[in-house]
């Protein structure tokens, strides 16, 4: 059986000296003659800790063709679990332990890279599982429709823009379409599991949509080929659950 090596390393700098935090997932790629697998999502459970896995809300194979399953299986329960068991490990003991994970992020130090990497990893793709689902994609409706009109000059302006950010992040990052302090709705990007959240943000504000562009969210699926992987990403969008975060940003 083939393996393919997923090698994700945090460097933190601690007092005068560096260490390495080191995450591997090594993931088993079936043979031709081999029958693919996978599992259930709710047999997925974190270790104890402040923190733990969002529920997925479908099965792994729900939003195939355009993620498969396999994909899902191994993003959700190899990288996301790792994430939930490192961050709770790293912030164990301390006074964050007892904020959400809202709160850990604007308030983390940047310098330490095991709570950030891993806040920020755990906080993402808690979001990302939720902005999508099967048979859906279209169009947002109501409010967030509205706004993106105002705020884009029309939807197709908006995918056009989100489109961009994540297809010219470079390296590993995310997209994101946020609420900014203003109340405006953009478009931004970030690198590795920083988000909008975190003080160094170039345009901080409340995430409503979330997508990954690390490379094993999509290259068992799509290779290379990331702009892919992204225009098959609208297919599977939730726009109700956007919705629904937008419509929590304009009430606050």
């Amino acid at each position: 059986m083939k393996k393919i090596i997923y090698f994700l390393v945090f460097t933190a700098l601690l007092s005068c000296n560096k260490k390495k935090y080191t995450e591997v997932v090594e993931v088993p790629l079936p043979t031709a003659q081999e029958k693919i697998s996978v599992g259930i999502p709710d047999d997925v459970k974190a270790e104890d800790g402040a923190f733990q896995l969002e529920k997925l809300p479908y099965g792994y194979d729900a939003l195939a063709p355009h993620i498969s399953a396999l994909t899902l299986e191994m993003h959700y329960s190899k990288h996301y679990l790792t994430y939930t068991n490192n961050l709770n490990k790293a912030i164990a003991g301390t006074p964050l332990e007892n904020l959400t994970i809202e709160e850990v992020l604007s308030r983390l130090d940047l310098n330490d890279d095991a709570i950030r990497n891993n806040a920020g990893g755990f906080y993402n793709h808690s979001m990302y599982w939720k902005c999508m689902g099967p048979k859906a994609g279209g169009q947002p409706k109501g409010a967030l429709s509205d706004a993106i009109t105002k705020d884009f000059g029309s939807f197709e302006n908006f995918v056009t823009a989100f489109k961009d950010a994540a297809t010219t992040q470079f390296g590993s990052g995310w997209a994101w379409l946020v609420v900014d302090r203003s109340g405006k709705l953009q478009v931004t990007s970030t690198q590795n599991q920083d988000n909008p959240l975190m003080r160094n943000a170039i345009i901080q504000g409340t995430p409503i949509l979330a997508l990954d562009v690390w490379e094993h969210a999509y290259y068992l699926d799509y290779q290379y080929k990331r702009k892919n992987y992204i225009d098959a990403f609208f297919n599977v969008i939730n726009w109700n659950k956007v919705e629904e975060n937008y419509d929590a940003t304009i009430k606050i």
